[in-house]
């Protein structure tokens, strides 16, 4: 422990670097829990972060890495004890605060969950940020009406780390999913997590727009956004909802009020980094049972170490990833 290596980056007025780097613990910021870090993964942020054109860290340097999963060395808070299990998502983490891509970490207390008894550090890392949202999307929309009987349910951008998720979570809880992606090459992929049916990213952007069309879709998780949204809102069955978290398609959509006002329409939104841990403790631990997904092994892209994640990170911000990259420490 009297060093350990971290993926630090860093920016100046002339420069931006990112290098693996000798840390002690006295650079890592406060924090009542330290933790020996065993997995991380590379979510979209992450990759952002390592970026020199990515607007995410607040301050600098920073160590990236919104997931870590561990054991703890030490703990000030009498909820933490050395040799606990734990796993930390989002927050600050990463971007405000010293991340997961790192051997070790210190942070609050109140960021950290008990590793659910079902879910390997590894596993929980297969998941992290990408399935908790998954997880909280489907738990949103169960909350506002929707079950297995009243038909399919849409996944957008379903190769990617939530989508892939979705689906197997859905699946596993007996949903008819329907997955929408624009890697042709990915269709069997999707198949094999448990989609009855893969849709091009081009049958969700008609040639004629129109604010209602025939309701079709009981419920649709949404990383995408962007002006396809439009569409999707006009197919939802009356009283259907939409848990949109992303905005991989843009930020922005242009659509009609027609879907609120005549079905009942509803748009979740779906924030999980601040997420309260009266909510994320419990739902990590319905993802440890009826929410971890069979196929849980088959969403893992690769696995890389520190010195991997730059190169990583490229290929998850040129849309070359297919579910997780996990970062072994």
């Amino acid at each position: 422990m009297d060093s350990f290596e971290a993926l630090v980056v860093d920016r100046t007025k002339e420069s931006f670097a990112i290098e693996v780097k000798e840390l002690k613990l006295d650079d890592l910021p406060v924090g009542e829990v330290t933790i020996r870090v065993l997995y991380s993964g590379i979510n979209y942020k992450d990759a952002l972060a390592c970026s020199s054109t990515g607007r995410v860290v607040r301050a600098y340097p920073m160590v990236p890495g919104i997931d870590l999963a561990g054991t703890v060395v030490a703990s000030s808070d009498a909820r933490f004890r050395e040799g606990d299990e734990v796993l930390v998502t989002s927050y600050e983490l990463g971007t405000g605060h010293y991340g997961g891509f790192s051997a070790y970490a210190r942070v609050p207390a109140d960021w950290v969950i008990p590793l659910p008894q079902g879910l390997t550090h590894r596993e929980a890392m297969i998941l992290g940020t990408a399935g908790f949202t998954a997880a909280l999307s489907i738990q949103r929309m169960e909350e506002n009406g929707l079950s297995k009987e009243q038909g399919p349910v849409l996944v957008r951008g379903a190769t990617g780390g939530v989508g892939s998720s979705s689906v197997s979570m859905l699946a596993a809880l007996g949903y008819e999913v329907e997955a929408s992606t624009g890697k042709s090459a990915d269709h069997q992929y999707l198949l094999d997590l448990g989609a009855k049916r893969v849709l091009t990213r081009e049958e969700l952007v008609p040639s004629v727009s129109k604010p209602l069309n025939k309701e079709y879709w009981a419920g649709s998780v949404d990383p995408v956004g962007g002006d396809s949204l439009a569409h999707v809102l006009s197919m939802m069955k009356y009283g259907g909802s939409v848990a949109l978290s992303g905005l991989t398609g843009g930020g922005e959509f242009a659509a009609s009020v027609f879907p609120f006002i005549l079905r009942g329409v509803n748009v979740l939104g779906i924030d999980s980094v601040a997420c309260r841990v009266e909510v994320r403790k419990p739902l990590w631990e319905r993802i440890a049972k009826e929410l971890k997904p069979k196929g849980l092994e088959q969403t893992v892209y690769k696995e890389v170490t520190l010195d991997g994640v730059m190169e990583a990170a490229k290929e998850v911000l040129e849309g070359k990833v297919r579910g997780r990259v996990l970062v072994r420490l």
